[in-house]
């Protein structure tokens, strides 16, 4: 065992450490904005795997489309719903927990036998390092142009319609705001109580 191979070894179950640990806490945290931001580390985490499979681009876009897509997320989740509401209680939430956990239980159980059942064929395809970025980016800006810049679209239409929806600020006219302003006006203004003698 070298010294590279025990390096990334140890860069391996960090990440993977930081991933478990990072998913769970998205899940079982209350709080939404530590939920939104714990994912974009586990993304961030996945993109640190990536390089260390030689996939540099994936890492990047993984970071680029994934951790992008947290702060739409933002947005969204955290902006949009701002209603302070006490929750009320759930009926039936532990057996709810038992249900999703028990699937979620099966699915790992799943995947843990798949993966050590498949054969792999290793080692793979020997990597081509840089070059692999440089033909997807001529792919990209050639043969893809046109789906690559409708995607680029849609994604800044998303976000403005994102930021439109979670203005606080309402636009009012000024003369309704002026409406609004005379009522104030008048509801403040103290009417003095009549008397007897004033009735007469």
């Amino acid at each position: 065992m070298n010294i590279a191979y025990s390096t990334e070894l140890i860069c391996f179950l960090i990440l993977s450490a930081v991933i478990v640990s990072g998913s769970l806490a998205v899940v079982l945290l209350e709080n939404i904005v530590y939920s939104a931001f714990l994912l974009g580390g586990v993304f961030m985490a996945v993109a640190g795997l990536y390089l260390l499979l030689n996939a540099s681009f994936v890492a990047a876009a993984q970071i680029l489309v994934y951790v992008g897509a947290v702060n739409v997320l933002i947005l969204f989740a955290i902006m949009l719903v701002n209603n302070k509401e006490k929750l009320k209680p759930i009926k039936g939430l532990r057996t709810r927990k038992l249900i999703s956990g028990g699937v979620c239980g099966g699915l790992l159980i799943l995947l843990l036998r798949v993966s050590i059942t498949t054969k792999w064929n290793l080692p793979g395809p020997t990597s081509i390092g840089e070059e692999a970025t440089e033909r997807i980016g001529e792919h990209l800006f050639t043969d893809y142009l046109l789906p690559f810049e409708l995607a680029s679209i849609l994604l800044l239409m998303a976000m403005i319609g994102a930021i439109v929806l979670a203005r606080r600020d309402v636009s009012i006219p000024r003369a309704d705001m002026n409406d609004i302003k005379n009522q104030k006006s008048l509801s403040d203004r103290k009417v003095p109580l009549l008397s007897e003698n004033s009735i007469k």
